[in-house]
């Protein structure tokens, strides 16, 4: 019998910290867990700031974790979803090109999402008009299960059952410093120090600061990317029947701005993608020093920003004006305008890049004898999120 405290600790209240949590008290129910988080509740950060997509997996290379894992963690998330009256709906996406070209690009997303065991279907303009008569496009693919759900609304069941277990919670908990032994992980904290076992480290916008303290991070750094979006006007909540997105552009390595239907009964706009100075600004209203020199003293930034140079003038332009964000919306929906724009939530994108400056477009786990690190989970991540947790069990991470 250990003498430390814990079996496993889990830094980070996200959906993936709480999705190996829920695994965790499954495979060893007499385990003695703890989940800390720096924040006062769950889900503070990505979690409760994405778009809310269920994503069915059309867009990730064949084989890939990312691939692999949303395939299976689609139907999980919905079925835990439907036990615990998380509210969630199928409402399908529909991938819309609005020209030729893009429609000729549609070919290979259909292909994709075949070789990756989707259901996609190609739909032409007519039928696209029949279901979605506020879109315009020559064609579209659609994704019927590509769905929408409540990502808090997870984390806060999954609190809710966990501490029925005896997990114990401690938030407003910061940590300081990490650190192991043959025997265990000690964990530095703002609360004091915490001993375990077996620590697993679900950082998110903070994971290379986590995997830096135990030597993990010098081949990545998280680059923080600013997703600002909008919600329609009351008069729109109904404007669409499915997901709305564009047709992605080659070689960009995010998906557009989209109209979403929300859980909630309303209709969202975006996200572009701009770099942030902070890791946590959602306000756009201060300077970070200690993330922008993180950012600004990576070579790894360099290379990226000089690779997309281009497409990063093009998202800060959008960003300083509702006129060109307009302008991306337009081309598929043109019944929309500035006026119906109103604020919403940011949410702000933790991005992986190597020193090489390549986005790292999968999953990233890196382990030591007494630590498992999430260090990338991009989206589909929360899709994926409770597969993710039984990938760590099946593979021997933990």
């Amino acid at each position: 019998m250990t003498s430390n405290p814990y079996d496993f600790c889990i830094i980070g209240a996200g959906i993936i910290g709480l999705t190996i949590a829920y695994e965790l008290t499954k495979r060893h129910p007499s385990a003695r867990l703890i989940v800390i988080d720096k924040e006062a509740g769950p889900a503070q950060h990505q979690t409760g700031r994405n778009s809310g997509v269920i994503h069915a997996g059309v867009y990730y290379t064949p084989g890939s974790l990312k691939a692999t894992l949303c395939r299976k963690g689609v139907p999980t998330i919905t079925d835990f979803c439907a036990q615990h009256q998380v509210a969630f709906e199928q409402c399908g996406k529909l991938i819309v090109a609005v020209d030729n070209d893009e429609a000729s690009r549609l070919d290979g997303l259909f292909e994709r999402g075949q070789e990756n065991c989707i259901q996609v279907k190609r739909i032409g303009k007519a039928e696209m008009a029949e279901i979605e008569p506020s879109i315009t496009g020559v064609s579209a693919i659609l994704s019927p299960t590509t769905g929408i759900v409540d990502y808090a609304g997870i984390c806060h069941k999954l609190v809710e059952l966990l501490t029925a277990q005896g997990v114990t919670f401690q938030f407003d908990t910061a940590v300081t410093d990490l650190r192991e032994t043959s025997d265990e992980a000690i964990i530095e904290t703002t609360q004091g120090a915490l001993k375990t076992v077996q620590l697993i480290v679900c950082g998110g916008l903070q994971a290379d600061r986590l995997a830096d303290m135990m030597g993990l991070a010098d081949d990545f750094r998280i680059l923080p990317f600013r997703g600002e979006y909008f919600r329609l006007a009351e008069k729109h909540n109904a404007i669409v029947n499915h997901l709305i997105y564009p047709v992605p552009k080659p070689g960009l390595p995010f998906l557009g701005v989209h109209l979403t239907k929300m859980v909630g009964g309303y209709t969202t706009v975006g996200p572009n993608a701009v770099l942030s100075l902070g890791r946590e600004d959602y306000q756009r209203s201060f300077f970070e020093p200690a993330d922008t020199w993180r950012t600004m003293s990576y070579p790894g930034f360099w290379k990226l920003i000089n690779r997309f140079k281009a497409a990063g003038l093009s998202e800060l332009k959008r960003s300083l004006s509702k006129s060109a964000y307009m302008k991306e919306v337009h081309r598929y929906c043109t019944s929309i305008s500035i006026e119906d724009l109103q604020p919403y939530r940011t949410g702000i994108r933790a991005q992986a890049v190597d020193r090489n400056g390549n986005m790292i477009d999968d999953f990233l786990i890196k382990k030591t004898p007494r630590s498992v690190h999430i260090c990338n989970a991009p989206s589909p991540a929360a899709t994926s999120a409770f597969a993710i947790a039984d990938y760590l069990f099946e593979t021997g991470h933990l």
